[in-house]
């Protein structure tokens, strides 16, 4: 017999355990994490400004060359980048009522948002290491 809370699920979503949203917990964990890893990488980012306010442009180039700043640095940009895609994606679903331009916009706040990370990466390492 089954009860009146899993009455409203299909026959495949009763054997599968899914509930309407599917993969929802998933995003929501990412985006939890997402966040509580931005808290100390913000304040490492503030605490470095702070440090570096006044400082000359080659002051902030041997700083950015020290291979722990520069791999902070980018650690920042990718978690960054990857909380705002998927903060992005969220407003998107819940506020775009066509599917067709939910998945576009998806898509691309995708593109720009890794494309984004990919440049700023490669311009820290550029910075960093001279090339």
């Amino acid at each position: 017999m089954t009860s009146n809370s899993s009455s409203f699920r299909s026959p495949l979503g009763r054997v599968r355990g899914l509930g309407s949203a599917k993969g929802g917990t998933h995003h929501w964990w990412l985006q939890r994490l997402t966040a509580i890893a931005l808290i100390p990488l913000t304040m490492w980012l503030v605490a470095s400004i702070v440090t570096l306010s006044g400082a000359s442009y080659d002051a902030f180039i041997l700083w950015f060359g020290q291979p722990a700043n520069a791999t902070v640095m980018i650690l920042f940009l990718g978690v960054a980048f990857h909380h705002a895609q998927l903060g992005m994606q969220v407003v998107i679903e819940d506020y775009v009522s066509r599917h067709a331009w939910r998945v576009t916009l998806n898509v691309l706040v995708k593109f720009a948002c890794y494309g984004l990370a990919t440049l700023t990466i490669v311009s820290i390492l550029t910075i960093a290491f001279g090339a």
